[in-house]
């Protein structure tokens, strides 16, 4: 968040260095780095690292909407997700925080992009809402075409998470 602050400074100089200093210490944690083992993955979207100090960072994947639990596939992109990285250790891009205080971020496994390879293989979305990565969307429609993952089942049943959660709190 950006906030509008009135600086006096007494010559060009000065007024140039505290915007320097401004701007680093804004953008000093998005973009930064996190590397740990993953030892849980409370659903196909969200992770839990374990970084070499022994801090437990939550993370949820940036950009991609999976199914949830109870939802057609939610339990095997939970499977898919856990198969790929569960005690393995990741590499994690912040790219912001949410709401509920989690990390968002862009997960890699040495040179695999997990975020682009759960939306490759059809167990999640590209979360529109939030997303900034176009080559994502190109990833969903090949999914879509070649029927993969979730793509298989019927168009029905094929509801992205973000409507599927809004329903359910309608009701």
């Amino acid at each position: 968040m950006l906030s509008v602050i009135r600086i006096r400074a007494k010559n060009p100089m000065q007024y140039l260095t505290i915007l320097l200093l401004t701007l680093l210490t804004t953008s000093l944690h998005a973009g930064t780095i996190y590397t740990g083992k993953v030892i849980t993955d409370s659903d196909s979207d969200t992770i839990k690292i374990l970084t070499s100090d022994k801090h437990q960072i939550k993370v949820r994947l940036a950009n991609i909407d999976s199914p949830e639990k109870k939802q057609p596939y939610g339990q095997k992109a939970k499977q898919v997700l856990s198969d790929k990285i569960y005690g393995k250790k990741v590499t994690v891009e912040k790219v912001t925080t949410d709401r509920y205080k989690r990390m968002i971020g862009n997960v890699y496994m040495g040179d695999r992009y997990i975020n682009a390879e759960m939306v490759a293989d059809g167990y999640a979305w590209v979360y529109r809402k939030y997303n900034n990565n176009p080559k994502l969307l190109k990833l969903e429609c090949q999914a879509q075409q070649e029927r993969q993952g979730l793509w298989v089942l019927q168009e029905d049943q094929r509801v992205p998470p973000w409507e599927w959660r809004k329903q359910r709190r309608k009701k």
